[in-house]
């Protein structure tokens, strides 16, 4: 008797079908940014970017996209959630991994106050805010806290307003430095606009909370108003 035929050998659907190209892409893109991180363009660290959280997905037209909507690689990474979110393809997953790395970024540039180290100028704190608020598109108003050695103890926020203004009210700010026992306070907001130059209400602002301050023994060290890229200490300004 005849042997039976074997039965033809399945064939699987992955060796039929070759891998996607950009795999391909962005395997070289890693090798590139590993051995020559500055070759890579804006749109080409977005893409890898945007694999961590798409990886079955060609993330080189929205990275091309978001560049073109937005103008520059920190508009993209500073944009607001909503604006985002308007590029077709940037959905929810991605809006929340843009949100952990903001928080990443602050948390890197408060690392001064956060390890609470002794405030010997303007610069430290204007860091942290910087990083904290100076890429926002609304205003708000953080305090820096210290003891009597000048010794960062906190760094919280007091309020938050709008585009070109930020509800602060001095009872609020020196309630916070009581309740800390702090012994001096470092006043700071952004400006979304880009100029950091203080208003007349921030001359205001910063005259009533410095007396209200010298009545309980407290000292206002600075008012410190930042942007993405600068910022204005009152006290170098001479106007404390």
């Amino acid at each position: 008797m005849s042997p039976a035929p074997k039965p033809p050998k399945a064939t699987s659907k992955a060796a039929e079908t070759p891998p996607p190209h950009y795999l391909g892409h962005r395997q070289r893109l890693r090798e590139k940014l590993t051995t020559e991180p500055k070759a890579l363009a804006d749109y080409e660290l977005l893409e890898l970017l945007l694999g961590q959280v798409l990886p079955r997905r060609d993330t080189k037209p929205l990275a091309k996209d978001l560049v073109a909507r937005f103008g520059s690689l920190r508009e993209v990474m500073t944009a607001r959630p909503e604006a985002l979110c308007e590029v077709k393809g940037f959905g929810e997953s991605l809006a929340g991994h843009w949100a952990l790395l903001r928080e990443i970024f602050a948390r890197l540039g408060e690392a001064p106050v956060r390890e609470k180290q002794v405030f010997s100028g303007p610069e430290v704190v204007a860091e942290a805010a910087r990083a904290r608020i100076g890429h926002l598109k609304v205003e708000e108003f953080w305090v820096a806290l210290v003891d009597n050695k000048n010794r960062l103890m906190a760094w919280e926020r007091v309020g938050k307003g709008t585009v070109d203004e930020t509800p602060v009210y001095p009872r609020e700010v020196l309630a916070l430095a009581l309740k800390h026992q702090a012994s001096g306070l470092i006043l700071a907001h952004n400006h979304p606009g880009g100029d950091p130059s203080p208003s007349v209400q921030d001359r205001e602002l910063t005259r009533r909370i410095a007396r209200a301050a010298q009545e309980l023994g407290l000292r206002v060290l600075d008012h410190l108003i930042v942007t993405e890229a600068a910022h204005f200490s009152f006290q170098d300004a001479g106007l404390l």
